[in-house]
């Protein structure tokens, strides 16, 4: 670490290096290439009853890259919108966009057309890879952004299967689909791009106190450096060539994407991809297929798992490490992870900005902690106060964090990259946690006024602008309540002109408008909303309420 002031508190030693080597690729599509000469006759991507090779992996990305290159003319640094489930065509795009220079916009299939307008049109994209089922929300506002090219991926695109999908707007019923990507890709010529660690690779988008969603920039660089400090936490644990994830978060989050997707695909892993994991019995019977050595959640997924018929009949011999992330493991759900598995779910922290991970839980503790662990490998956290000095030992603080895995900033958002970066090259996370005995982080409360809906995050200003176009509205606050099922809740506190408008009401405009994690479970109306002397809205005394 180059730091020359004792700017953060001293942690215990964790079992793992300070220092590991965040060069040792001079970009993503090195690796990539490095893992597909080593694995081409491995399986890399298992989906639907299909699988396809490292090998198949590298023929198919060449083709896409190819096509982006040759016939869509699209040159380095271009954005390319990819808004896919987890199906094979994900990961042979996405590689295929990274090998042809592109930058990938990683958007939510979930979005609402007004979600999707806005990132598109912040992110400048002109070309777009969209999942045949929800081409129905791209149609309602594609005459309103830069999108000329849209590409429609069917389920079993990208595998050595059709399996036919019609679009759900028939608009897009003569567009190409990723199968005559690559079909038309083979015969085009590849034009390797020369990519160092300093180039764009994502932009990430996460959300912020404008209510609308930010781009965090993560270059090759960055995401290196998260790999390689995932393998110095795993490698007790992982062998190359044989290991096999479930992978049921969504790639497009940048958790799956980063620990399930790229690092295992650098072991030379197989991921099977969990298209629909709310088809709790469905995940139940493919996880039953394979004798899968890793997997990743949320709480809600696990405790989703638990709770389904069959689960516990599985057979646990193979797996060595379940994560959790994107909210708080309840300490009752890891319980009984460990009494049907034989192992607790191992917690970590991290946000878009930081590629994700910031922290985990060690493999070799067998312990539920309550904590969110040590920090990565040439990671370094400091708690600090709300004038931004270090905290005593033993009291809370805001988390900053440093290190190569943090952003290069918010796409070309100067004022918001300079609010949460100190002046040392610190992110503030807005996250308030604690250090304890052991050199364990503990979250304790979150600075920033958003929810966790079943680990995804959730904006109050964004749902609050929302709720503020009905007409019978006067003003509404958003915070996050707790929550059985999904961790937390969104709860809406409404003042109205008038008491014709209903509860039902307001979630049904927020339906129409917003993706389903962010509308509004409680709505409760008042006569008016807590407030400072200057007029802020206090969300802290609604939470009293």
């Amino acid at each position: 670490m180059n730091s020359q002031v004792p700017h953060f508190l001293k942690p215990k030693q964790a079992p793992w290096a300070n220092e590991v080597d965040t060069q040792a690729y001079t970009s993503l599509v090195d690796l990539f290439d490095q893992a597909v000469e080593k694995f081409a006759d491995r399986p890399a991507f298992a989906n639907f009853g299909q699988s396809i090779s490292f090998a198949e992996v590298e023929r198919k990305s060449r083709a896409v890259a190819a096509y982006l290159q040759e016939e869509l003319g699209l040159v380095k640094g271009d954005r390319v919108a990819l808004m896919l489930p987890n199906i094979t065509a994900f990961p042979v795009v996405m590689f295929g966009i990274m090998r042809a220079g592109l930058v990938q916009v990683n958007v939510n299939p979930m979005y609402t057309a007004r979600e999707l307008k806005h990132q598109l049109n912040d992110a400048d994209c002109q070309t777009i890879v969209v999942f045949s089922g929800v081409t129905d929300t791209l149609e309602e506002v594609i005459d309103e952004t830069s999108i000329n090219r849209v590409i429609v991926a069917n389920l079993g695109d990208g595998t050595n299967g059709r399996m036919l999908s019609p679009p759900a707007n028939m608009r897009f019923l003569l567009n190409p689909t990723v199968a005559d990507m690559l079909d038309k890709g083979e015969n085009l010529t590849f034009t390797p791009q020369t990519m160092t660690q300093q180039d764009l690779v994502f932009l990430q988008y996460t959300g912020g106190t404008t209510g609308l969603s930010k781009g965090a920039a993560l270059t090759h660089g960055n995401m290196v450096a998260n790999v390689m400090m995932y393998e110095a936490v795993a490698s007790e644990v992982t062998q190359a060539g044989k290991e096999i994830i479930i992978t049921a978060l969504p790639l497009y989050h940048i958790f799956a994407l980063m620990l399930n997707c790229i690092s295992y695909f650098r072991f030379g892993g197989l991921n099977v991809l969990i298209t629909n994991p709310r088809d709790m019995p469905g995940f139940v019977a493919e996880m039953g297929k394979w004798k899968f050595t890793a997997i990743s959640g949320v709480n809600t997924l696990y405790n989703g798992l638990l709770h389904t018929p069959g689960f516990t009949d599985l057979d646990f011999e193979h797996l060595k490490v379940a994560w959790g992330g994107g909210a708080a493991i309840q300490r009752v759900v890891s319980d009984k992870w460990l009494q049907c598995t034989g192992q607790h779910i191992k917690e970590g922290y991290g946000l878009s900005e930081t590629s994700p991970v910031l922290t985990l839980n060690p493999i070799s503790d067998k312990r539920f902690t309550e904590t969110v662990g040590y920090p990565m490998p040439n990671t370094e956290l400091s708690l600090r106060d709300d004038d931004g000095q270090v905290v005593n030992p033993g009291e809370a603080g805001e988390i900053w964090a440093r290190g190569p895995q943090v952003m290069q900033g918010y796409w070309r958002n100067t004022e918001a990259t300079n609010s949460v970066m100190s002046k040392d090259g610190f992110f503030k996370t807005g996250d308030v946690a604690i250090l304890n005995d052991d050199g364990y982080y503990k979250i304790v409360d979150r600075k920033k006024d958003m929810a966790i809906v079943s680990g995804f995050n959730v904006y109050p200003t964004e749902v609050e602008n929302v709720i503020a176009e009905l007409p019978d509205i006067v003003e509404a606050a958003v915070i996050g309540v707790p929550d059985a099922k999904t961790g937390e809740a969104v709860k809406a506190f409404c003042v109205r002109t008038g008491t014709s408008l209903n509860g039902s009401d307001v979630q049904d405009y927020c339906r129409e408008h917003l993706a389903k994690y962010k509308v509004p479970k409680q709505v409760e109306f008042v006569d008016e909303l807590p407030k400072s002397t200057v007029g802020k809205i206090l969300r802290r005394e609604l939470r009293k309420l």
